[in-house]
C-alpha cells in the first residue's frame, strides 16, 4: 500500500510532489481536488493537500445557543460550520485516499498550527495514532528532499499537544466571555455580537489605557530659544544649551540679552562611531519594517510573505528567530541572488569576502530567521515585489560591514549664553548601501566650523510650546508592545488586531478606541478584571510553552483554565443586567456616531438612513423642513471614518467582499481612491483594474423605430494606486499629495481561520440591500442631488452595526430579503 503525504495547502502539495518525484509527478483529481502520485526509491507515494484546518472545535450539545458557561467541546469537520463548506471536498478526498494507505506523513508547516492540522487529519480521518514528520523551512527542492530523507519516525507531539491546548483555551475563553457580553446586552434590550477573548481583551485594555492617558493629559507650557547662525560656509540652527525653559520671563530675558549680538564658536567636537548592520528578519520585525516603509498592516505583510514562501522564494515566515545557521548555505544563496539584475553588483561585492551574518538574540527551535532562497521570482505583483526586495536587501545587509557615521557638535557663545548645534552624516555607508532605500538615517549637515570663528546672528526665535500627550499606538508599535508583554504568538497577533477593527472596537491608523470599545473595557474592568488581565494571559502562554517542551500536561492546563473561567463567570452572571445597561448606553452612542455624516447647510445633521424599500441614503435630521439628500452605495458594508473631507463631512469607507475598500464623500464623490491604511488595515483584495468607467448617454430612439433594450450599467472600478516614492527620500511630498501604499493581493489559498480561536469572533456581515439591475455599486460621479418637494420622508437613522451572528461557529439565520415594489420609483 502507498504512503500518504499530507500537505497543508494545494500549492505546497505541488512543490513537494515535484521535488520528491523521480520521473515527474502524476496529477490526479478526486472530487475536484488535485493530488499527486509519485515514485521515489521504488516506493509509491501519494501527496494530497488539506486546505488549512479541516477540523474545528465546537460545543458538543447543540441547541444551547447564547448560553454559558460551555465546557464540553469536540473536534468536528470544519465544513459543518457555515462559511467553510468549500473545505468538504478536501476532507472527502483525504478520507478516500487514507483507505488506500498504511503509512502517513505530516508535511504541513513545521509549527504549532501545522502540526495540529496534520494530527487531526491523521487521527480523525486516517484513524492512525502516529505517523512520520517532515521538517523543512523552505519549499525548495533540496530542502524538501532532505526533509523526506531525514523525516522523523514519529509526529512532533510536543507541538501537537501545545496546539491542542491553545485551541481549547482560546475557544473556551472566546465563546464564554463573548457570549457573556452579548447576553448581558441582550438582557438589557439590545442585540449586537460583542466579542472578547484570552488575548483580545488584554490587547484592547492596553489601547484603552493609552487613550485614557491621552484624554486625561494636561499640557504644560515651556519655551525654547533657537539661534539662526551664519558663517561663510553657510547657515545653521542652534538651540540654547538650557533646553526647555519652564518660566517665560526667564526665557524672555535671555532672548532680549542675546538679540542682535554676534556669536563665537567656543568648542567643536567631532566623533565617529560604527552603526552595526541590522539583524535578520523574524516575523514581528518584518511586519514592523513593512508597516514603516509601505504602510502595510501586519496581516497584509503576513499574507504576502506566505505567498512568497509558497512560491519557494523565501523561508518560512512564521518564525521568532533572528539567527541564520550556516546550514542554509550563505554563499550559494548570495550566488543565486547575484544572477538577478537588481542585486548583481551587491552580491559580487559580498562574495569577495567572508560571509558572516550579524545576528540578534531571539531564537526559534523550529525555523531560522526569514531569508531568500535565491530562486528567481517570476510574475510577482507589485506588493510581492516590494516585500521580496525588502527581505533580499535585509539578508544582504546582515553580511556587510558596519557603517561609519559622524556626529558634529558645536557650542556657540552669544553674550555669555551657550547655544548648541548638532549635525550627523554618513562617512562610509557599508551595509546601508546593501539595504538601499530602506536604510533611512538622519542626515543633518553643518557648515565647516572652527573654534574662535565668528558667527553672525540672523535672529533668535522665542518659541512657545507645550508638552505633548503620549502618542497613540499604531499597528507597528502595538505589535511590538504585544511581543514585549508576551501577548499572543508571532502568528496570531496580526489576527487579534484585525478582530478589534472588525468588531468596531478600534479605528484609524493611529489607533483610536471607539465608544463601544471603551465601554466593553470599562464593564470588564469593573465586574471581571481577570478577563483583561495581561498577567493571566501571559501565565497561560508560558504554560503552553511548557507543554510544547513536554514539561507539563495539556489536561492539567485546560483544567486550570476551566476553573479560572468558572471563577470569572459566576460574578459576571450575577451582574449581567447592570453590565448590559452600561453596554447599551455605549452601543447607542456608537450607533449615533456611526450614522452621523456631518452638519447640513440648514443647521441640521446629515444621517445615514434607509428608505421604506430598504434603500440606503443620507438625509437631514430636519426633514421635512429640509429635503437635502445624498446617495449611498447599495452594496457593501459602510463605515463612517474619523477623517473629514474638505467640505466638512465625514468620509465613508465602503467594503465589499473580495473587493478593494474605497473611500467616499457623499457630497464630493471619491475622497481618496487609494487604499485606506488605518480604517480597514487587513482586508486583502484584488488589484484595481483602472479608472472609473464613465457612463455613456443612451441614444434617443429614432422615429418609428423601437427603443433599444435597457442595458445593465457596468460597475465603476477603483483607480489604480499612485506609485510609492522611494523610502529613503526624506523630503516631504508636495502639498496636497500623500504617500499611501496600495493593498497587497489576497493570499493564495489562505489557511481558514482557526476554529479553536473563537476569541476572533465572526467578521461583521454587510446587510444585503435590494438587488436592482440598474443599480451600480460604485459611488456617484457627481455631487449631491436634492430631494424634490413632496418626496417621502426618510425613515429612522440607519443602524450600521454588523448583522447578528452566532459565536463559536454557529451560523446565524439568513437575513430576509425585502423586494422593492416595481411600480414604486426608486427613492433618492
Amino acid at each position: 500500500m502507498p504512503t500518504l503525504i499530507i500537505a497543508e495547502k494545494p500549492s505546497s502539495a505541488q512543490k513537494i510532489a515535484e521535488a520528491l518525484a523521480e520521473g515527474g509527478p502524476r496529477l490526479r483529481k478526486g472530487g475536484g481536488v488535485a493530488y499527486y502520485e509519485i515514485t521515489r526509491g521504488g516506493e509509491e507515494l501519494i501527496v494530497a493537500p488539506a486546505v488549512g484546518h479541516l477540523f474545528a472545535l465546537d460545543q458538543k450539545e447543540k441547541g444551547k445557543k447564547w448560553t454559558y458557561p460551555v465546557y464540553d467541546l469536540a473536534w468536528k469537520p470544519a465544513y459543518e460550520i457555515r462559511g467553510n463548506e468549500w473545505s468538504k471536498k478536501y476532507f472527502l478526498n483525504l478520507q478516500r485516499l487514507a483507505k488506500q494507505a498504511e503509512v502517513f506523513v505530516s508535511a504541513c508547516d513545521y509549527d504549532i498550527e501545522g502540526s495540529t492540522i496534520a494530527f487531526n487529519i491523521i487521527s480523525l480521518i486516517c484513524k492512525a495514532k502516529d505517523g512520520k514528520r517532515m521538517k523543512f523551512s523552505t519549499l525548495t527542492k533540496s530542502d524538501l528532499i532532505k526533509a523526506w530523507e531525514e523525516a522523523s519516525p514519529h509526529l512532533d507531539f510536543g507541538q501537537i499537544e501545545a496546539g491542542l491546548a491553545r485551541h481549547t483555551l482560546d475557544f473556551l475563553w472566546g465563546i464564554n466571555t463573548s457570549r457573556a457580553l452579548t447576553g448581558a446586552l441582550k438582557r438589557a434590550g439590545n442585540f449586537k455580537v460583542l466579542s472578547t477573548g484570552r488575548v483580545q481583551g488584554p490587547t484592547l485594555e492596553i489601547l484603552a489605557r493609552r487613550q485614557q492617558a491621552i484624554e486625561a493629559f494636561q499640557p504644560e507650557p515651556y519655551w525654547e530659544l533657537h539661534l539662526h547662525g551664519r558663517v561663510p560656509g553657510g547657515a545653521f540652527l542652534a538651540e540654547h544649551a538650557h533646553g526647555r525653559f519652564l518660566e517665560k520671563p526667564q526665557a524672555a530675558a535671555v532672548h532680549q540679552k542675546c538679540s542682535g549680538k554676534p556669536g563665537t564658536v567656543k568648542t567643536v567636537e567631532r566623533k565617529q562611531y560604527q552603526q552595526k548592520p541590522p539583524v535578520p528578519f523574524d516575523l514581528t520585525t518584518l511586519q514592523r519594517e513593512a508597516y514603516k516603509h509601505f504602510g502595510s498592516s501586519p496581516k497584509q505583510t503576513l499574507d504576502t510573505a506566505q505567498a512568497l514562501y509558497e512560491r519557494a522564494l523565501i523561508s518560512y515566515p512564521r518564525t521568532a528567530s533572528q539567527k541564520l545557521p550556516p546550514t542554509i548555505g550563505y554563499r550559494s544563496i548570495v550566488e543565486q541572488l547575484g544572477e538577478q539584475r537588481d542585486y548583481r553588483l551587491l552580491c559580487a561585492q559580498l562574495l569577495s569576502g567572508e560571509l558572516k551574518p550579524s545576528e540578534g538574540p531571539k531564537a526559534d527551535p523550529a525555523h531560522p530567521a526569514i531569508f531568500p532562497t535565491g530562486a528567481a521570482p517570476e510574475a510577482l505583483n507589485d506588493y510581492q515585489k516590494r516585500l521580496y526586495d525588502l527581505i533580499v536587501r535585509r539578508f544582504l545587509a546582515v553580511f556587510a560591514a558596519p557603517a561609519v557615521r559622524e556626529r558634529l557638535s558645536a557650542t556657540i557663545d552669544v553674550a555669555g549664553e551657550s547655544f548648541v548645534a548638532e549635525g550627523y552624516r554618513t562617512v562610509d555607508p557599508q551595509w546601508m548601501a546593501y539595504y538601499g532605500r530602506f536604510a533611512a538615517f538622519k542626515e543633518l549637515l553643518l557648515p565647516a566650523l572652527a573654534e574662535g570663528q565668528k558667527v553672525a546672528n540672523d535672529g533668535i526665535d522665542l518659541l512657545d510650546k507645550e508638552t505633548q500627550p503620549p502618542s497613540r499606538y499604531t499597528q507597528a508599535t502595538l505589535l511590538k508592545e504585544m511581543e514585549e508583554l508576551g501577548l499572543g504568538t508571532k502568528a496570531t497577533r496580526a489576527g487579534i488586531m484585525q478582530t478589534l477593527y472588525d468588531r468596531g472596537y478600534i479605528t484609524d491608523e493611529s489607533i483610536v478606541v471607539t465608544t463601544l470599545g471603551l465601554a466593553v473595557i470599562t464593564a470588564l474592568e469593573k465586574y471581571c478584571p481577570d478577563i483583561i488581565s495581561v498577567e493571566l494571559t501571559r501565565t497561560f502562554d508560558q504554560e503552553m510553552e511548557a507543554i510544547q517542551e513536554e514539561q507539563k500536561q495539556r489536561e492539567e492546563v485546560v483544567a486550570e483554565a476551566k476553573a479560572t473561567l468558572e471563577r470569572i463567570l459566576g460574578p459576571f452572571k450575577e451582574q449581567e443586567l447592570a453590565i448590559g445597561k452600561e453596554l447599551q448606553v455605549a452601543l447607542q452612542d456608537a450607533l449615533r456616531q456611526e450614522a452621523t455624516i456631518g452638519p447640513c447647510t440648514c443647521g441640521g445633521t446629515l444621517l445615514k438612513r434607509r428608505s421604506r424599500f430598504g434603500k440606503r441614503f443620507v438625509g437631514c435630521s430636519a426633514y421635512p423642513k429640509c429635503t437635502q439628500t445624498f446617495s449611498l452605495p447599495q452594496q457593501g458594508f459602510l463605515t463612517t471614518t474619523p477623517g473629514l473631507c474638505t467640505c466638512g463631512l465625514f468620509v465613508i469607507l465602503v467594503k465589499r467582499a473580495g473587493k478593494r475598500p474605497w473611500k467616499l464623500c457623499v457630497r464630493c464623490g471619491f475622497r481618496d481612491n487609494r487604499k485606506p491604511q488605518g480604517a480597514v488595515p487587513a482586508m486583502t483584495a484584488a488589484v484595481p483594474a483602472g479608472p472609473p468607467a464613465k457612463r455613456r448617454a443612451r441614444p434617443a430612439p429614432k422615429v418609428q423605430e423601437p427603443a433599444p433594450p435597457a442595458r445593465k450599467r457596468m460597475p465603476a472600478t477603483i483607480p489604480a494606486a499612485r506609485p510609492i516614492p522611494a523610502a529613503h527620500d526624506a523630503t516631504p511630498p508636495p502639498s496636497g499629495r500623500r504617500r499611501t501604499p496600495a493593498a497587497p493581493p489576497a493570499a493564495q489559498e489562505p489557511r481558514p481561520p482557526s476554529p479553536a480561536g473563537q476569541e476572533k469572533a465572526p467578521a461583521p456581515r454587510a446587510r444585503p440591500g435590494p438587488k436592482r439591475a440598474q443599480e451600480p455599486p460604485a459611488p456617484p460621479e457627481k455631487g449631491a442631488r436634492s430631494r424634490a418637494p413632496g418626496a417621502r420622508a426618510p425613515r429612522a437613522p440607519l443602524e450600521t452595526g454588523p448583522a447578528p451572528a452566532e459565536l463559536a461557529g454557529q451560523p446565524p439565520p439568513a437575513p430576509a430579503r425585502r423586494r422593492a415594489k416595481k411600480s414604486a420609483p426608486p427613492p433618492e
